[in-house]
């Protein structure tokens, strides 16, 4: 059969059943990586590549390069100076502005790999239709609330919301990674509060004008 056609059976032998990853579930992991990247675009990378590297998380075979020396040291440096240069002072309008391009990257990557387990196909998909858009608009949720923070406390606030901007992201790589099945509640969350938010943008857009 080849690559010409993937049958029930050969695509939930391609799922890490040991994580009793479904293709529900599969597609829901992904979805929260993609999210989490919104948040901070090298976290999700570097952790996947430490899961693939010391808990044995299937990552699929075309990402398994996010678990080699090269791409760990690379992840963890960035994302070392991604969540300090956060907590600056107008650095972190600047970090805003350049992740509004690499955060919708990041998490087509973080998302490709679960993603990549299904058809070349299906998972390309996935990632520009699905894991960009989610992550594009985690960031901008999240750039919003920051600025709606710096008008009000002058940028006071903006270390502290930036901390907790780091405990959602992590709380949810380690639900994607250790407890895939509570990342189903959690995309429905999601989606939810982000059709939720784009419903409130289309709303005051008429009024702008």
């Amino acid at each position: 059969m080849g690559r010409r056609a993937v049958s029930r059976d050969t695509l939930q032998a391609r799922i890490p059943v040991c994580f009793g990853v479904t293709i529900l579930v599969a597609v829901a992991a992904g979805i929260v990586l993609a999210a989490s990247a919104g948040l901070r675009a090298f976290v999700p990378l570097f952790a996947v590549g430490v899961a693939s590297r010391t808990l044995g998380w299937d990552v699929a075979t075309e990402m398994q390069w996010l678990a080699s020396n090269t791409a760990l040291t690379c992840f963890g440096v960035a994302s070392a100076l991604e969540v300090a240069a956060d907590k600056i002072p107008v650095v972190d309008h600047a970090l805003d502005a350049i992740h509004t391009i690499i955060g919708p990257i990041a998490g087509a990557l973080a998302g490709l790999s679960v993603w990549l387990h299904f058809p070349p196909g299906v998972a390309t998909v996935l990632a520009v239709a699905v894991g960009a858009p989610i992550a594009g608009g985690v960031h901008l949720l999240a750039a919003t609330t920051r600025v709606k923070s710096s008008v009000v406390s002058g940028g006071t606030l903006n270390p502290i919301a930036s901390t907790v901007e780091d405990g959602l992201t992590v709380g949810a790589i380690v639900i994607a990674i250790i407890a895939p099945l509570v990342a189903v509640a959690l995309t429905v969350v999601l989606l939810v509060v982000l059709a939720r938010f784009v419903a409130r943008r289309l709303r005051r857009a008429p009024a702008a004008h």
